[in-house]
């Protein structure tokens, strides 16, 4: 089967971030499947074009993975400056990607898969589907537009009427509708879409990487020390440092931490990085560390040396319908999770008995359980290890890759 895969933010191969399309590519790859992926250039974390994108429009990458080639288009780096320039990023990317699907892909596909956020992708989508006369499956990441009205990203009425349109017509449109948590399922069919129409393959746990570095005899105890982190209680946070993650809230309560050994390590770019930077010496900090986003690889040996993996989003309702995709990383690795999210995640976590549920936001009950935990750490590893046992026997990976490419197979057909 050819797959033409619609992703706007797929990873470069050593760009930190979530990977669910780069992985789930291997995986239909090695089961003899060819896949296309038309993305941007612009990532996702960053805002910025790496430097061999710079006065090119298009960018092919033959044999990107095995089976698997991208054809990146342009983006505006407007991006990550403020609403206009984001709203000109997303639709600088459907005329290029548009453009790109018609005339520089080659041979024919059996399906389209798109992937939103952005929603506007699918307008990509849907004129490649006329054109090409294939099948949409459509998935969704993150509810849009709800998720950028309650962050305060979109404000503006007539935008936020249009999108809610084209929300509903992408769903009347695609043959088959992917969501990732049980929450996105009960809002779909509360929108009034029909429940046979939609699949439910989540987010899942790279078990590979995790395993393979730990595999080649890596010591978690001395890349600790190298970081100099020895002696402390090490929370590492991983991804985006956006509006919606809200990492101030970490800040803030680092400020009444200072009395012990914990330490923040917030791994990662985006819009708001800089300002966090700018807090932190305002306030003189020196438990709340930043590094620079690093390949995947990388992230997990950081991870590996940590004592627990934050999840972290801003208080908002359209968030309690998520799973957080850093949280299986986290299991993975078999290291206890620090949720700051409510809803669904706080169910997964709760139900695999594999960290602490911080209430979003309240700093004082951040604070409090933070200082309980430091009173209990062999608990927390053996929490540690229920939520690896949990992840493998739920949300492997490969299986889910295997039970997503069967229902490609099906609306192919």
């Amino acid at each position: 089967m050819r797959i033409l895969l619609l992703h706007q933010y797929f990873l470069e191969k050593d760009e930190g971030g979530g990977s669910r399309f780069n992985e789930m590519t291997k995986v239909w790859s090695s089961l003899g499947h060819k896949i296309t992926v038309l993305s941007g250039m612009v990532s996702y974390t960053t805002g910025k074009k790496p430097e061999r994108y710079k006065k090119k429009y298009f960018y092919k990458d033959d044999g990107f993975y095995d089976q698997v080639d991208v054809i990146r288009s342009h983006v505006s780096e407007s991006y990550n400056t403020n609403f206009i320039g984001r709203l000109w990023g997303y639709f600088s990317f459907v005329f290029s990607s548009t453009y790109a699907g018609l005339f520089k892909t080659k041979g024919k596909y059996d399906v389209i898969v798109v992937t939103s956020p952005p929603l506007f992708v699918g307008i990509t989508a849907v004129i490649l589907s006329m054109f090409k006369g294939l099948p949409i499956v459509f998935e969704v990441r993150d509810l849009w537009p709800e998720s950028a009205i309650d962050t305060g990203v979109l404000k503006n009425k007539l935008i936020i009427k249009m999108a809610y349109w084209f929300e509903n017509y992408m769903y009347k449109k695609a043959k088959l509708i992917n969501v990732l948590t049980p929450a996105f399922k009960t809002k779909l069919i509360e929108k009034g879409v029909p429940e046979e129409k939609i699949i439910f393959i989540p987010n899942a746990a790279d078990f590979t990487l995790a395993e393979q570095i730990q595999n080649d005899n890596f010591d978690a105890a001395v890349f600790k020390k190298e970081l100099g982190l020895e002696k402390n209680f090490v929370i590492t946070y991983v991804g985006a440092h956006g509006v919606a993650n809200h990492l101030i809230q970490l800040v803030d309560v680092a400020v009444r931490l200072q009395d012990t050994p914990v330490v923040f390590q917030l791994i990662g770019s985006g819009m708001q990085k800089q300002m966090l930077q700018d807090e932190v010496k305002k306030r003189g900090l020196t438990n709340v560390i930043f590094r620079d986003a690093v390949p995947k690889a990388e992230v997990f040996k950081y991870i590996l040396a940590s004592d627990m993996g934050a999840s972290v989003l801003k208080n908002v309702d359209t968030f309690k319908t998520i799973y957080s995709n850093k949280t299986f990383d986290y299991m993975s690795c078999k290291r206890p999770v620090f949720l700051a999210i409510d809803g669904v995640s706080r169910e997964l976590v709760e139900k695999a008995d594999c960290g602490i549920f911080v209430e979003p936001e309240n700093i004082d009950d951040i604070e409090t359980k933070v200082r309980a935990i430091l009173q209990n750490e062999e608990a927390l590893i053996a929490s540690g290890v229920r939520g690896y046992d949990y992840a493998k026997q739920h949300f492997d990976r490969g299986v889910l890759a295997q039970k997503y490419v069967n229902h490609l197979q099906t609306v192919a057909r």
